[in-house]
C-alpha cells in the first residue's frame, strides 16, 4: 500500500490562518478607530484599547501567523523529506492545542486578564499548555527529519528548526513566574533584570517568530512558484548562520536611555547594525531567485505577494538598524515611527508572505484551480496602498512626535505640551485607520475568493514518492 501526506493537518492550519488573519485584523482596524475616535470604546472595560491591543497582537502574531507557520512547515517537512509526519496524533493534538490557547487569549486578554509582558501577556495556565503544544510541535517537526528518505535537510527546514528552539527557549526563560492565583502570577525577574529578558524575548520573538520562520517559507515557495532554483544555496546557509546568531543579541536596543548599562545598551545597537548584513544577503537571495523569471511578476500575482513580502523584509530590516542607533533612537523611540516600522514588517513582510503561500497552498490542498486570479490581484493592490497609507502615515506622526517633544523655548521650558502632540496626530490616525480597514477589505476579498475555490470539493492525498534505488 502507498503512503500519503498528512494533508488533513496542513489542512486545518492553512484554513485557521485564514479566519484568524480576519479576525486579528478586525480587532486591529477597531482599535485604530478608537486612538482617531476615543469615544469607540463605549466605556466598556474589556473594548477599551489598553485590553483589545494585545489581543489584536496575539491574534495577528500567534493566531494568523503562527497557523500559518504551522501549516508551511508541516506541508514543507513532509515534501522536502520524502515522508509523512511522525504521528498523526501528536500532529492533531497541536493543531487542537494550538485554538485552544487562541480562544483563551481570545477570552483572557478583554477581561484584564494579563502578565502585562509585550507579545507574552497570558497569564501561567495557559503559557504551560502553548509549552505542551511547543513541545509536540518540536517532537512532529524533528522526529519526521529523523525518519526522512533524503539524505539532504533542504535549508527551508534549517530555519524551521532554529525558530521551533529558540521560541521554546525564550517563552520558558521571559515566562518564569510565580502563580499567586489561578489567573495572576509575578516574573521571577525585577526591574531592569526583567526588562532585559523581556526584550531579549521581545525582540526575539521578532527574529525567530516573524522573520527567521517566514523565511523557511520563503526558501520553499519562491524556488516553487517560481520554478526556478535558488539563486544561491550556498548563500541560504550563509545567511541563516549569520542571521541566527546575530538576531539572539539585538533585544537590548529597545531599552535605549533607560537604567540598562550603557555597554549593554550599545552591544544591543551594535548586533543590530550587522544584523543588516544577514538580513539583506536573504532578500537577495529570495529576490534573485526570479533571475529568468522575471516576467512571471506580471502574469501571477500570488507570486507577486510574495516578492513584494521579500521588498518589505529588506526595508523592515535595513530600518530597524538605523532605528538601533542612539542618536536616531533619541527621536524615534516611543513614538509613531516605532509603530509604523512595526507594521511595515507585519502587513508588509509577515502578512503578504502568509496570503501568497495560502494563495498556493489551499487550492493544491483541495484539489482545485483558484476561482479569480483577478481577484488576487484586486487584493494585492488594495492591500499594497492600505499598508502605503498606513505606515507613510505612521513615519510622518512619529517623526512630528519626537520633534514636538524635543522642542524647547530659549528658557528651557517645552514648547508643547502633551496634549498638543495628541492633537496634531489625529488626521495621521485617521489616515492610519484607513490604510488598516483596505488592509482588511483584501483579506475578505481573498475570504470570498478561497471559498469559492473549494465549494463542493473533496480534500486531496498525495502519494509519497519511493526512494530512489541506488545503482
Amino acid at each position: 500500500m502507498t503512503e500519503t501526506y498528512n494533508y488533513k493537518v496542513v489542512r486545518q492550519f492553512a484554513v485557521m490562518t485564514v479566519v484568524w488573519g480576519v479576525v486579528g485584523m478586525l480587532v486591529g482596524v477597531f482599535i485604530a478607530a478608537q486612538l482617531a475616535w476615543p469615544a469607540l470604546n463605549f466605556d466598556i472595560p474589556w473594548l477599551t484599547f489598553g485590553r483589545l491591543r494585545p489581543l489584536h497582537t496575539n491574534a495577528v502574531i500567534f493566531a494568523f501567523g503562527g497557523s500559518a507557520l504551522f501549516a508551511g512547515s508541516y506541508y514543507i517537512v513532509q515534501r522536502t523529506c520524502h515522508a509523512r509526519l511522525i504521528s498523526d496524533g501528536l500532529a492533531a493534538f497541536t493543531f487542537w492545542g494550538w485554538q485552544l490557547v487562541i480562544v483563551l487569549a481570545a477570552i483572557s486578554l478583554p477581561l484584564g486578564i494579563t502578565s502585562s509582558k509585550e507579545y507574552a501577556e497570558l497569564e501561567w495556565p495557559i503559557d504551560i499548555l502553548i509549552t505542551v503544544v511547543w513541545v509536540a510541535y518540536a517532537l512532529v517537526f524533528f522526529g519526521t527529519i529523523a525518519k526522512r528518505r533524503v539524505k539532504h535537510i533542504y535549508v527551508a527546514n534549517w530555519f524551521f528548526a532554529a525558530y521551533i528552539i529558540t521560541i521554546a527557549v525564550l517563552h520558558i526563560v521571559n515566562n518564569l513566574e510565580l502563580p499567586v492565583t489561578m489567573t495572576k502570577s509575578y516574573s521571577l525577574f525585577a526591574g531592569v533584570q526583567d526588562a532585559m529578558v523581556q526584550w531579549w524575548y521581545g525582540h526575539n520573538a521578532v527574529g525567530f517568530f516573524l522573520t527567521a520562520a517566514f523565511l523557511g517559507l520563503m526558501y520553499y515557495f519562491v524556488p516553487k512558484i517560481a520554478d526556478r532554483p535558488v539563486y544561491s544555496y550556498r548563500l541560504s546557509i550563509v545567511h541563516f548562520w549569520a542571521l541566527i546568531f546575530t538576531y539572539i543579541w539585538a533585544g537590548p536596543h529597545h531599552l535605549h536611555y533607560t537604567a540598562l548599562p550603557d555597554w549593554a545598551q550599545s552591544l544591543g545597537m551594535v548586533m543590530s547594525l550587522i544584523l543588516l548584513a544577514p538580513s539583506w544577503g536573504g532578500m537577495i537571495n529570495g529576490v534573485m531567485t526570479l533571475s529568468g523569471a522575471w516576467h512571471k511578476l506580471r502574469t501571477d500575482p500570488v507570486l507577486r505577494f510574495i516578492i513584494v513580502s521579500i521588498s518589505f523584509y529588506g526595508m523592515s530590516t535595513f530600518e530597524g538598524p538605523m532605528m538601533s542607533i542612539k542618536t536616531v533612537n533619541a527621536l524615534s523611540h516611543y513614538t509613531d515611527w516605532t509603530i509604523g516600522h512595526v507594521h511595515s514588517g507585519a502587513l508588509g513582510w509577515v502578512g503578504f508572505i502568509s496570503l501568497g503561500v495560502m494563495y498556493y497552498l489551499i487550492p493544491r490542498l483541495y484539489g482545485r484551480e483558484l476561482y479569480s486570479l483577478k481577484l488576487v490581484e484586486v487584493h494585492f493592490w488594495v492591500a499594497t496602498i492600505g499598508i502605503v497609507l498606513y505606515i507613510t502615515a505612521m513615519w510622518v506622526s512619529g517623526v512630528m512626535q519626537g520633534l514636538m517633544w524635543r522642542a524647547v523655548n530659549d528658557d528651557g521650558t517645552l514648547t508643547y505640551s502633551f496634549i498638543e502632540s495628541v492633537n496634531a496626530m489625529h488626521p495621521f490616525y485617521v489616515i492610519r485607520f484607513l490604510g488598516g480597514l483596505l488592509y482588511l477589505a483584501g483579506a475578505l476579498v481573498m475570504v470570498y475568493n478561497l471559498l469559492r475555490t473549494c465549494a463542493g470539493s473533496a480534500p486531496v492525498t498525495a502519494e509519497i514518492p519511493a526512494p530512489a534505488t541506488a545503482h
